[in-house]
C-alpha cells in the first residue's frame, strides 16, 4: 500500500512539473503593452458612491503578466497630477493573483470612490471635493505607463482615494 501512495505521489509530481514546464511564464507588462478604459459601471451608484472598471487590454504581439492592485494617478483635464491614494478595496483578499495576458488579452480591476461626498480638509459647499479627474494614469508593473480616460470624467472625493480590486481575468 505504502508503495502505491509514493507512486501516485511520484506521478502526480511529475505532472505538476509537466503543466508547469508547459507554460513558461511571461515577463511583467510594460506600459508600452498596455491600452485600457476606466468607466463607469452603469447602475453601481447609489449612497455617495460609484465603481468604475479598469479594464486593460494587451495590444502587443507577446504575453506578459501582472498581479495584485493598480498603481494609479489621476490627471486633469490639462494633465497636471491630482491627489490619488490607491487602497485595497479587500485588504489581505486575492491581492496576490497572477493574471497572464496573451496578446489580445483584457484583465480588469474595480474602482469603488465617491464622486460627491467630500472627506476631511475638502470644500463642503459651492464647489467639488476635488478637481474632475479625466484621465488615469496607469503604471505598469513592467515599467513604464499608460493613459486611459476617464469615462465620464468626475471628482474622486476623500483626496483622491480610489478603492482597487485587485486584477483579475476577463472572460468573452
Amino acid at each position: 500500500m505504502r508503495s502505491l501512495v509514493a507512486l501516485l505521489l511520484v506521478v502526480l509530481a511529475a505532472s505538476a512539473a509537466a503543466v508547469a514546464a508547459a507554460r513558461p511564464t511571461a515577463a511583467a507588462c510594460t506600459g508600452a503593452q498596455l491600452t485600457g478604459s476606466f468607466k463607469a459601471i452603469p447602475g453601481s451608484a447609489g449612497a455617495g458612491n460609484i465603481t468604475y472598471a479598469l479594464v486593460l487590454r494587451n495590444r502587443s504581439t507577446t504575453a506578459c503578466q501582472l498581479s495584485g492592485l493598480p498603481s494609479a494617478r489621476l490627471l486633469g483635464k490639462t494633465g497636471k497630477p491630482l491627489p490619488t491614494a490607491v487602497k485595497a478595496a479587500f485588504p489581505g483578499a486575492l491581492s496576490a493573483v497572477l493574471v497572464r495576458l496573451a496578446p489580445g488579452a483584457r484583465t480588469r480591476a474595480t474602482a469603488r470612490f465617491s464622486p460627491d461626498v467630500p472627506g476631511v480638509g475638502e470644500p463642503t459647499q459651492g464647489t467639488r471635493c476635488e478637481p474632475v479627474a479625466y484621465r488615469l494614469r496607469v503604471t505598469a508593473q513592467g515599467g513604464g505607463t499608460t493613459t486611459v480616460a476617464v469615462t465620464p470624467p468626475t471628482s474622486v472625493c476623500e483626496h483622491g482615494r480610489l478603492l482597487f480590486s485587485a486584477y483579475g481575468i476577463v472572460t468573452g
